[in-house]
């Protein structure tokens, strides 16, 4: 009897020891996800005029030291397609610069088609702004796109007679707005830049 009350005595000591314990802890909550950091350049930019380096493509603007114009302009499918690389961020800026012969409103329907309505599902948001600049005949549209879309940042500008340019910055990365979101709001910058500093030469 006395090593039954015993027994009965410990097993309620240590019932109550583990409801304390239970009691104080606390339900674990999970950590928000995090991301590396990402270390950018300093702004510096160089001029996009140079004959070996443009192909003679009439127009001149400035862009980041720390891209490279891609070979791409020489063995492209057809006249006018170059990109901007970026091999630190996997990113490139694709560019494509068409004559205009009566095509304008082909091109800017095409542009759209292309580069910013095959986005919209993935799209939480599209964004134009209106580019003008009368003084060097630079008129467009600058589409920001928000979400994970394969593209984050479109562009066309044209003198609406002769030239058309049109511009697509890409990620060799799955889309994800929030990893991605310091390196776009960079490279933005400098999308805004090479617009600002462009200039149309004469054929």
């Amino acid at each position: 009897m006395v090593k039954q009350i015993k027994s009965s005595t410990a097993l309620l000591l240590i019932l109550t020891l583990l409801a304390g314990i239970s009691g104080c802890s606390k339900a674990p909550v999970p950590k928000p996800r995090g991301y590396f950091r990402i270390d950018l350049p300093a702004k510096e930019y160089v001029t996009f005029n140079n004959p070996a380096e443009s192909a003679n493509l009439p127009l001149t603007f400035e862009y980041p030291r720390y891209g490279v114009i891609s070979d791409k302009i020489e063995n492209a499918p057809e006249p006018g397609w170059f990109n901007i690389e970026f091999p630190g961020y996997k990113a490139s800026l694709h560019l494509t610069y068409k004559d205009i012969h009566g095509d304008l409103e082909e091109l800017v329907e095409q542009t759209y088609t292309m580069n910013v309505k095959n986005h919209i599902t993935k799209a939480d948001a599209i964004n134009e702004q209106v580019i003008t600049d009368p003084e060097k005949r630079i008129f467009g549209i600058f589409y920001d796109l928000k979400g994970n879309t394969a593209t984050a940042v479109q562009f066309y500008v044209t003198d609406s007679a002769d030239h058309y340019l049109r511009g697509s910055l890409y990620f060799e990365a799955e889309p994800n707005a929030d990893s991605l979101t310091p390196v776009i709001d960079f490279f933005r910058e400098d999308v805004f830049h090479l617009i600002e500093t462009l200039e149309w030469k004469k054929k």
